[in-house]
């Protein structure tokens, strides 16, 4: 991947990031697949680390597959990728949420 393509596809991702409503998550491969690279789940990932500058994006509403907080090493602060969640009403529990699939957002589903 170029330089120019990783700059566009983390354009495209921080646009669908943006769009994530208060109060739900999604996840990595999610944004991937919807970006029409399914196997890129890990490039996303590392948008979501290359996004900590930009306070418009809510990296914070981006986790793994199964709602682990696995991207919480890149923010500043011990929890605070935990407590921007606990403020939008999740409950996270051991460093995942609980009831992940009630507050999943697909964006296939919600931007189609």
């Amino acid at each position: 991947m170029s330089n120019k393509e990783k700059v566009d596809f983390f354009e495209n991702v921080y646009s669908v990031v943006k769009k994530i409503p208060f109060g739900k998550v999604t996840t990595y491969g999610a944004i991937a697949k919807y970006l029409g690279s399914s196997k890129s789940a890990r490039v996303v990932g590392w948008a979501m680390n290359a996004s900590h500058l930009n306070k418009d994006i809510p990296a914070h509403r981006v986790v793994n597959r199964i709602g682990l907080l696995t991207g919480k090493k890149h923010f500043f602060g011990i929890n605070l990728m935990r407590q921007l969640l606990e403020n939008e009403g999740l409950i996270i529990e051991n460093d995942q949420i609980k009831d992940f699939e009630l507050f999943f957002w697909d964006p296939i589903k919600e931007l189609e």
